[in-house]
């Protein structure tokens, strides 16, 4: 059986790098790999990391370019890889725009789609845009659901999609998480070794703006407030990121802007870190299977399990809000305590290995039919 997996950005081919080395470890399965580019160098530094060579490489993006624009180069390109391949399954992951284009244009010639991480919602169809409508979509293109949890689970439900197409399986970011993890590696910046470190990633479309310039004040704050903190913040290369976060805070010695990490990099972070500001959706699942409180900084989330058990907290992106929220993890104990969970509710590593084994057992019902 002929499979595509399609990536396009750094989280996606994070958490289908494990998917990938599964089903290329099953003599079921040929499988090639199809990278849109939506992130040209972030998406090469995963696959280096996972020793994983894409087949196609459709290296669509350029810079400032629309989402109709994107959309229009992905459908095109997608299709001729459909053409040339002829995949009796195409599997993607997440939301981007990459995912939905991949799922129409499988419907499209009516190749059946596997949606890894079904049915995640912020029920707030422009929150986060674009990817909620994406993923909304998307799911409803799919032949399988990949459900991270049980919670998405019930998403899927409650709109309509039959029980028997949905497997939880757990997220294969916690797969990916604890084999880098293990690893002894280096995070690329050095701090005061007593220091407390206060990591944050901010990228997300609707935090343009205002939101950002909110968040960048919050962290001049608390950086004055507090002299055992230091503040490392991988910044975005999107230029309206960069561009205030610069124009903000590259004034403080005890504030680190610094390039995207690697993912080794960024894990390693992770793991020296006290506690964590971000509005990523990967980092609000990694965090927790590694101890570290997040405060999430957006009015909502998707990522409901964290949520649940008290793993994040949303900080939103008004300034006060966040000095306030950052300043009860730093002055008391108990209350950062609070947010360090035992177990990951994202799983314990093997979700890669139980979507295998729904492919194999998919295929084999089809054969038998």
């Amino acid at each position: 059986m002929k499979i595509l997996c399609v990536a396009g950005t750094r989280p996606e081919a994070i958490k289908m790098a494990p998917v990938i080395k599964a089903l290329q470890k099953n003599a079921m399965f040929e499988v090639r790999v199809l990278a849109t580019a939506q992130h040209r160098h972030l998406l090469d530094q995963v696959f280096n990391i996972f020793e994983i060579k894409y087949d196609y490489d459709l290296d669509v993006m350029t810079p400032n370019q629309t989402l109709p624009e994107l959309t229009a180069k992905l459908m095109t390109g997608i299709d001729a890889v459909l053409e040339n391949f002829k995949p009796d399954m195409v599997v993607a992951q997440g939301d981007t725009t990459t995912v939905l284009t991949a799922a129409l244009a499988a419907f499209y010639r009516q190749i059946p789609f596997a949606h890894v991480e079904a049915g995640l919602r912020s029920n707030d169809l422009y929150s986060p845009f674009p990817e909620e409508g994406n993923r909304i979509l998307a799911g409803h293109l799919s032949t399988l659901h990949f459900a991270p949890t049980a919670m998405a689970k019930e998403n899927l439900l409650r709109e309509g999609i039959s029980d028997e197409k949905i497997i939880v399986t757990g997220n294969t970011v916690i797969d990916a998480l604890l084999q880098t993890a293990a690893l002894d590696v280096d995070p690329g910046f050095t701090i005061p070794e007593n220091a407390r470190l206060v990591l944050v990633t901010s990228h997300r479309r609707e935090n343009f703006g205002k939101p950002l310039i909110n968040i960048c004040n919050a962290l001049c704050t608390l950086i004055n407030k507090y002299e055992d903190i230091c503040v490392v913040f991988p910044v975005h290369p999107n230029p309206h990121v960069r561009d205030t976060v610069y124009g903000i805070l590259s004034e403080n010695e005890r504030i680190k802007l610094v390039n995207p990490l690697g993912y080794e990099q960024f894990v390693a972070a992770m793991k020296r870190s006290y506690l964590i500001l971000s509005d990523s959706g990967g980092v609000q699942e990694e965090a927790p299977a590694l101890g570290k409180p997040v405060l999430v900084l957006r009015q909502e989330t998707e990522r409901m399990a964290a949520l649940a058990v008290g793993a994040t907290k949303l900080a939103g992106t008004d300034e006060q809000n966040i000095v306030n929220e950052v300043s009860r993890l730093l002055d008391d104990k108990k209350a950062w305590d609070s947010m360090v969970v035992s177990s990951s509710p994202y799983g314990d590593g093997h979700a890669s290995d139980i979507i295998v084994s729904a492919l194999v057992e998919f295929f084999k019902n089809r054969i038998s039919d």
